[in-house]
């Protein structure tokens, strides 16, 4: 990932632009998601999470729902939310994920600044995912950092992606037993392609695994 100092978001997007230019790097830009406000900017071998200056976020992006998966006995859990640390910016705020650091992002106010932090977080996994990295649990969070939830079409992805990799299952494998192409199981592992839950639901049923969906009031 890019390394970054404690400077201002906008400081850090204008050195990120000259970084190509100075140093000869192979520049991409790569939605993980094909939507929403953030993208992933590839500089040779390092990556950063951003937002796209030619894109406005939708009012529906910012919604999200708080998920985990767990054993069937309860005893291992991991909740899809993430603490951010909002810095003042302007007007605005700066965003940081202490637990993804290549997720940088901003916002024009409150409101916009936590649906802009919701989009960068689900690019940022569905990029982990896209890539094969680790992705590490959430930290407990710090006070005054606020907590920011996946969205909802992405967080069965990332558990079916934690189970495999936690009993060290191939997409062959899996697919194996499900009794589908290994095609289907890279699909459902695909940011980008429009899998049913329900199908997500089933292979992690044959991890052991199971979604519980988790409804809280705002704070």
């Amino acid at each position: 990932m890019l390394d970054n100092c404690e400077i201002k978001g906008s400081e850090f997007l204008r050195r990120v632009k000259l970084i190509p230019k100075q140093n000869g790097l192979a520049d991409r830009w790569s939605p993980e998601r094909d939507f929403g406000s953030h993208g992933t900017r590839y500089l040779g071998g390092r990556f950063t999470v951003l937002k796209s200056l030619k894109k406005e976020l939708a009012p529906s992006t910012g919604g999200h729902v708080q998920e985990a998966w767990d054993s069937k006995g309860g005893s291992v859990m991991f909740t899809a939310s993430y603490p951010a640390t909002f810095l003042p910016e302007g007007k605005g705020f700066h965003v940081r994920f202490p637990d993804l650091p290549e997720a940088l992002t901003g916002g024009d106010d409150i409101e916009d600044t936590l649906a802009q932090a919701a989009d960068c977080l689900a690019e940022a996994i569905a990029g982990r995912i896209a890539r094969g990295d680790e992705i590490p649990r959430p930290s407990k969070p710090l006070r005054g950092q606020y907590v920011i939830g996946l969205p909802l079409f992405l967080a069965p992805r990332l558990g079916l992606y934690l189970a495999m990799r936690e009993r060290r299952i191939t997409n062959i494998e899996l697919a194996k037993r499900l009794g589908v192409s290994e095609t289907v199981i890279r699909r459902m592992l695909n940011p980008k392609h429009h899998t049913r839950p329900e199908k997500i639901q089933a292979a992690l049923s044959i991890l052991g695994k199971r979604i519980l969906v988790k409804f809280e009031d705002a704070a």
